[in-house]
């Protein structure tokens, strides 16, 4: 089973001369809907695989949300109960623009990247915690899972499994399917400033 994501955008303004509350812009699944784990590992700590130091991890629901995402959020919890959705946080615009996303993950993916050679040279076909060829290969258990060093590799039939360790920019790419998310944040941020727009997510299995 897998994990995806779901949430809302808001930003911050006054209402008439009272303290300025919480307005919900957007429905995420409008901007983005797809399952990518290192994504959510880099910036929520969830499925993180690729150990990150997430930007934004375990913050939970926002007291001061807005009505309608607290409503969602509510009507969603009495449907599922409590236990159905984990690793809800939040994220400003602020804090995305402070990323730094050529900083390296903590450690190498605990999954092996594989490759296979084309006329081309080598591409990437895919990335695994668990392949019978490599562990009968190597020795492993049935299920064993070990840490390997950075650059290990081994050429196992017609294809080369190689531990690496990813940076943040190869999680959340520059033209992939976070960029509609940070396009609409920007642009809100335009208008009511940058710790005024943020976004809430959480998380289903």
């Amino acid at each position: 089973m897998g994990t995806d994501i779901s949430g809302f955008l808001e930003y911050r303004a006054p209402q008439d001369d009272q303290e300025p509350i919480w307005y919900c812009a957007h429905d995420l699944s409008s901007l983005n809907d797809v399952r990518n784990y290192d994504a959510f590992g880099c910036l929520f700590g969830v499925r993180n695989y690729a150990n990150f130091r997430p930007v934004a991890a375990g913050r939970g629901f926002p007291t001061d949300s807005s009505a309608t995402v607290s409503a969602r959020f509510a009507q969603l919890t009495e449907w599922y109960g409590e236990d159905g959705f984990h690793g809800t946080t939040w994220l400003t615009w602020a804090e995305v623009k402070a990323v730094d996303w050529d900083e390296p993950a903590e450690k190498p993916d605990s999954r092996l990247h594989e490759y296979r050679q084309t006329p081309n040279g080598l591409r990437m076909t895919g990335k695994a915690s668990w392949s019978g060829a490599f562990a009968a290969a190597v020795g492993l258990k049935a299920g064993e899972v070990r840490e390997w060093p950075e650059g290990s590799e081994w050429l196992v039939g017609d294809t080369l499994y190689r531990s690496v360790t990813i940076c943040r920019r190869d999680a959340v790419t520059e033209t992939g399917e976070w960029q509609p998310i940070w396009e609409a944040m920007k642009e809100l941020a335009a208008q009511h400033g940058d710790d005024n727009v943020r976004l809430v997510v959480w998380f289903d299995d």
